[in-house]
């Protein structure tokens, strides 16, 4: 039973996709932390540093230690996610970089969660290029699950979350339903019981979404302001700060 969480990482972590109606994000961390609360039957404190856009090395540099300094009883960790959509990723450096990251954590004695993310591919221009470097990055990494200390959420061979219903209509980010479906995979993998409330085994068995086309309209709303910042060394969290900078508490009626 963890009374305190952290999480660190990008977009998927800060909840991009699952947009509230005051214009902030919630996303599967933050349902994680509410499951958390509930098994717990009283708040816990959760702090979430994730900032959408950041490639591996700023999460590590950024957001690690500021993390490991809350002294919480659970840390949550991916990324690797933005450096995959680049023209080019040096992988080898990359598992380095999340391995050693994965080490600091347990050398705090945190109880680490270790995420790969949902896996985007179906449904994006050159999707099979993402598949694979995603694919050799959880076989390079998922050796580290069976530590002391880790637990680890393959959410990228999950092939139920890769049908259009859990994403969002950039078909980058997870929606509301994706995002939950996260949650529920981490909690079943902590132990900690899923709130039926959610609906996740109800959508999950509903029949599968129709086949998504990438339209001229798709192409102009997302795919070619992304490729602007790329080429300017723009990225969608500048100026960003963390939403949850300190373990503030969370109980288990937060989302209702």
């Amino acid at each position: 039973m963890f009374h305190s969480y952290a999480a660190i990482g990008d977009s998927f972590t800060e909840g991009v996709g699952d947009e509230l109606p005051d214009g902030s994000v919630r996303g599967w961390a933050d349902f994680v932390a509410v499951g958390l609360a509930k098994h717990a039957r009283e708040p816990i404190g959760y702090a979430n540093l994730a900032i959408r856009g950041r490639k591996l090395g700023p999460i590590i540099d950024e957001q690690l230690e500021t993390a490991i300094a809350l002294k919480p009883e659970l840390l949550s960790f991916n990324g690797g996610g933005n450096d995959m959509l680049r023209p080019r990723m040096d992988e080898q450096a990359t598992a380095v970089r999340f391995r050693e990251a994965i080490h600091r954590i347990r050398g705090a004695g945190i109880h680490v969660l270790m995420l790969s993310g949902a896996n985007p591919t179906d449904h994006l221009p050159m999707g099979r290029v993402f598949d694979s470097r995603g694919a050799r990055l959880t076989t390079a990494l998922v050796d580290l699950g069976s530590l002391d200390g880790v637990t680890f959420v393959d959410n990228f061979n999950d092939r139920g979350l890769r049908d259009i219903r859990y994403w969002s209509p950039d078909k980058l980010h997870l929606n509301a339903l994706g995002h939950a479906r996260v949650a529920s995979n981490v909690l079943t993998a902590l132990g900690v019981p899923v709130p039926v409330e959610w609906g996740v085994e109800e959508v999950a068995a509903a029949p599968p979404g129709p086949r998504s086309r990438n339209t001229a309209a798709y192409y102009r709303e997302f795919v070619l302001p992304w490729i602007g910042r790329r080429l300017t060394g723009r990225s969608s969290g500048d100026g960003r700060v963390a939403k949850r900078a300190t373990l503030e508490a969370v109980d288990a009626d937060a989302m209702r």
